[in-house]
């Protein structure tokens, strides 16, 4: 028999502050848990939505040094730009504060504190790589090295960022400290760990046997972790930024981030509830749900839990509903490749167009495996059901009241065959989306709610009142009657997904608020009650908006691909005697055309200040013939003449530049000189 439990902690992984927040972050943890706690909320539930950003670790350091300022300028900036992002997107947290905030700094020294009072933590020696001109220890992003697999250059301690191979600092070949850029050296030093291998009997029984209703690539993922069997896994680490280890001779180092981090749920809900804050975390009669991404499965289903274990006094999650991960236009999301639609930006290109994101979002959420983002898509979804289906129902419903009624809703009259069946057809909407939503399953709950929208829109396209009204006044007003009361259902449906759309719905409507427990009712709206002024709850998204955004990314793409090259190696050395052998001149080309049978070829007629010579050049598949007349090309002219099976001769070679992706340049002169002009 299910648990009832008298109130909800809802959390979201914390997001890193280096960088804004994109698509990928909205689909795979933020918009499933808003949905939730907002359906939770209309229920009447005692719901808490805990939120805040994740401010210490390797890489705020790295991103503050390039750019020359301190970690904490670092987050503060981020940290102000998600927070907003997220408002902007209608994520309704109780709170969204910050790691680096005093409430977390001594919460996460107190729960390390206590631990280690406990003797729940192992003490261990290692060696690690030290800078000694810098003189300090190395986190393994500082550290770079030659890739031993691919052989890149530039690898870092952790990862190389060509192959994609997980390393460790000493996998690299000639590691360097990214610090000061001398070879680091291996030095002893001091770690505190938790020992994972300590919980894992009790973790077993916990995840693998309590709690099989748990998502497949939750399950999973926990049981090969365990079936491999945990390791003591450190808490501390050498660093200058982060909350400093609260033991006697700990100087230097500060609590790992991942230790931190999920402790920001605990002192974030302090920071909010100062003297309640334990109900919500240490009541048993409190649920405490994670909503996280796949990447952060094993910290929030092994190692957390294991802390609050081995603390004493803490619940333990009773679900962790991870999604997978959202590709955008095939390609997987990338903060350094800039490869991402980011939020704020989003907004700009589209405002007043959020629940259009959260829907398609929702539509195509990686619940069960990693699905992609595409424009196309966006357009289709948008245009196809918001607006065709939707919003065409809802228009109608309202714009035909207005019409015939001055805006007040009518008393239904006599029902029909056909109205009893619409009205059957929606009656068990509230149970399906119910089922859905306590399931952790968005993606079929908005499709069951939109279903309601397609009912309603098939109803009044097969009623036809706008030609009753001719002939069988009253009838409209039952036929209006049941549309409107469907319109109304679609407000409270939609509420959790597409909260800014049903708050206009409402509006148009003039009703305040409704409950869950509304739904499915046919009694929403009283005869006599006004309406207000209807309007467009969704607009169609034109073919030029969407082309400016796939054009977008196929210029990053191209950024990303130039930034990426590796030129060839320099040919041998040649002597300048050699280099002043060729004449190298500037011509410009007053003919150009296709060479019969040859697709790669393109003959020049071009003007040299002395006479007038052929060129015959390989570059047919990168320019089109017009493209280049009367531009001043650069030639050399003192080649031989080389002669071509079909009698062709050319008297020179045009020089071009190929680019990453192999596409051809033709040199070029930035303003114009005298054809016949040498290159010195």
């Amino acid at each position: 028999m299910e648990k009832k439990f008298k109130r909800t902690t809802v959390t979201s992984a914390l997001p890193y502050a280096n960088g804004p927040v994109h698509i990928g972050h909205l689909a795979g943890v933020y918009v499933p848990a808003d949905i939730y706690v907002r359906y939770l909320r209309l229920k009447k539930e005692d719901v808490l939505f805990i939120g805040g950003s994740d401010e210490h670790g390797v890489p705020i350091t790295i991103r503050a040094r390039k750019e020359g300022i301190t970690p904490q300028d670092v987050v503060d900036r981020y940290h102000n730009l998600i927070k907003e992002s997220f408002k902007n997107f209608g994520i309704s947290f109780d709170v969204y504060s910050r790691t680096t905030s005093e409430t977390h700094h001594k919460v996460a020294s107190n729960f390390f504190r206590t631990l280690y009072d406990k003797g729940e933590f192992l003490e261990k020696s290692s060696e690690q790589y030290y800078d000694e001109e810098a003189k300090t220890f190395l986190a393994d992003r500082y550290i770079t090295g030659e890739c031993p697999h691919c052989h890149a250059e530039g690898a870092y301690g952790d990862q190389c960022e060509k192959c994609g191979t997980s390393l460790s600092p000493t996998d690299l070949i000639n590691p360097k400290s990214a610090i000061s850029g001398s070879a680091p050296v291996m030095r002893e030093t001091k770690h505190w760990y938790l020992p994972l291998d300590k919980h894992e009997s009790w973790l077993r029984q916990w995840i693998l046997e309590d709690h099989k209703e748990w998502r497949n690539n939750v399950y999973g993922q926990c049981k090969s972790w365990l079936d491999m069997g945990l390791q003591p896994r450190a808490v501390s680490r050498d660093l200058d930024w982060g909350i400093p280890v609260p033991v006697e001779g700990a100087e230097g180092k500060v609590l790992y981030v991942w230790f931190d981090a999920p402790i920001g749920y605990i002192s974030n809900t302090k920071e909010l509830l100062p003297d309640t804050w334990e109900t919500w975390w240490k009541d048993p009669e409190t649920r405490l749900v994670h909503f996280i991404g796949k990447d952060n499965i094993v910290f929030h289903c092994i190692v957390f839990p294991a802390m609050l274990k081995a603390e004493g006094s803490y619940i333990l999650p009773d679900n962790v509903p991870s999604n997978e991960f959202l590709n955008l236009e095939g390609d997987k999301i990338s903060t350094s490749r800039n490869w991402a639609v980011w939020l704020h930006e989003y907004l700009v290109d589209f405002p007043g167009k959020q629940d259009v994101l959260r829907y398609v979002l929702t539509a195509n959420a990686p619940e069960t495996k990693d699905n992609d983002f595409t424009w196309k898509d966006f357009q289709a979804r948008n245009n196809n059901e918001l607006v065709a289906v939707y919003g065409n129902f809802v228009n109608r419903a309202l714009q035909l009241t207005q019409k015939y009624y001055d805006g007040v809703v009518p008393a239904a009259g006599e029902l029909t065959d056909y109205d009893r069946e619409t009205l059957d057809e929606f009656k068990d909407v509230k149970q399906k989306v119910e089922e859905l939503l306590n399931a952790f399953k968005f993606r079929d709950a908005q499709k069951e709610a939109m279903n309601l929208a397609r009912i309603g829109n098939k109803y009044i396209a097969d009623s036809e009142p706008w030609k009753v009204i001719k002939t069988d006044p009253e009838r409209v007003k039952t036929i209006i009657n049941i549309s409107l009361q469907l319109t109304a259902n679609l407000a409270i449906a939609f509420e959790p997904f597409l909260p800014f759309s049903s708050e206009r719905l409402r509006g148009m409507l003039n009703m305040a608020t409704f409950e869950w427990e509304q739904l499915g009712r046919t009694d929403l709206l009283t005869p006599g009650h006004q309406l207000n002024k209807p309007d467009l709850l969704f607009d169609k998204i034109e073919d030029d908006a969407i082309e400016a955004q796939i054009q977008r990314l196929a210029d990053i793409k191209k950024a990303n691909e130039a930034a990426a090259y590796k030129a060839n190696p320099i040919k041998s050395t040649i002597a300048f005697e050699d280099f002043e052998k060729l004449d190298i001149r500037v011509g410009t080309v007053l003919e150009c055309c296709a060479v019969p049978k040859m697709k790669k070829l393109l003959q020049f007629k071009i003007a040299d200040g002395l006479e007038n010579r052929t060129i015959v050049s390989g570059i047919a598949q990168h320019y089109a013939p017009e493209q280049l007349v009367g531009k001043q090309v650069l030639f050399i002219a003192n080649l031989a003449p080389r002669q071509f099976k079909n009698g062709l001769v050319s008297e020179g070679m045009i020089l071009s530049a190929m680019n990453v992706d192999e596409t051809l340049s033709v040199a070029t002169v930035d303003r114009p000189v005298a054809p016949g002009s040498e290159v010195c």
